[in-house]
């Protein structure tokens, strides 16, 4: 049995020669499992570009936000930003300040309703376009490990039928039917736990993201509140 184990690979056990092998059913399924893996890594790669680049421009805009000074000041300091979320949703209250500004007193409920309004609409836009692609993250994530199960029990089923097909029930006979059904199992594993950690990552980093826009819309409301001719 040793010598047997020890020589399988040389006869037609190792990985790429079952794959080849194989036949169309469980080709399909691999097909389609290693697109899944494509898409997942190229979704990952650039939500991970899109994440880093909008986390680095909101620090940025804090920054220049906190010095204070006036809106339009930070407006026009802050024009070259475009992926920060925060620029995005103080630009929309810039806009709603300009075409309805406060009174002289102060801002009353009906504006600080609009503006309040106004940035819970776009905060919805910017969560939305920060969580693009994360659906077929989670997808991948749920449904890889049965497309690979299926192709498995498919695999399982061929060689149990070409068992009772040539009468034989030797090891030799049904390890390599066998073994080509596990690969389907261990590529739909391999397209799935990248997919279930990147969509994990990303959708810690989206709810602090969400956490900034809430404060900073608290913090914009605020600053409206308290402002003066």
């Amino acid at each position: 049995m040793t010598s047997f184990l020890l020589a399988a690979p040389a006869r037609g056990l190792d990985v790429w020669t079952l794959v080849m092998d194989s036949g169309p059913m469980a080709k399909l399924i691999l097909v389609i499992l290693f697109g899944f893996s494509i898409v997942s890594w190229a979704i990952m790669a650039e939500r991970f570009r899109a994440f880093g680049r909008a986390a680095s421009e909101s620090e940025r805009f804090l920054e220049r936000f906190k010095k204070g000074g006036g809106l339009a000041a930070i407006q026009d300091a802050t024009a070259s930003l475009q992926a920060s979320p925060l620029v995005h949703l103080f630009r929309a209250a810039f806009r709603e300040i300009s075409l309805n500004p406060p009174a002289p007193g102060g801002a009353d409920p009906a504006t600080i309703e609009a503006l309040d309004r106004v940035l819970r609409k776009n905060a919805s836009v910017q969560v939305t376009e920060l969580e693009k692609s994360l659906g077929f993250l989670a997808t991948t994530a749920g449904s890889t490990p049965f497309i690979g199960l299926f192709g498995t029990v498919w695999g399982i089923m061929n060689a149990f039928r070409g068992i009772g097909v040539t009468g034989t029930a030797s090891l030799a006979a049904y390890a390599p039917g066998i073994a080509e059904a596990l690969v389907a199992t261990a590529a739909g594993l391999a397209a799935a736990i990248p997919a279930l950690i990147g969509y994990n990552h990303f959708s810690r980093k989206l709810r602090l993201f969400e956490a900034g826009m809430d404060e900073f819309s608290a913090d914009m409301v605020h600053r409206v509140l308290g402002r003066r001719s």
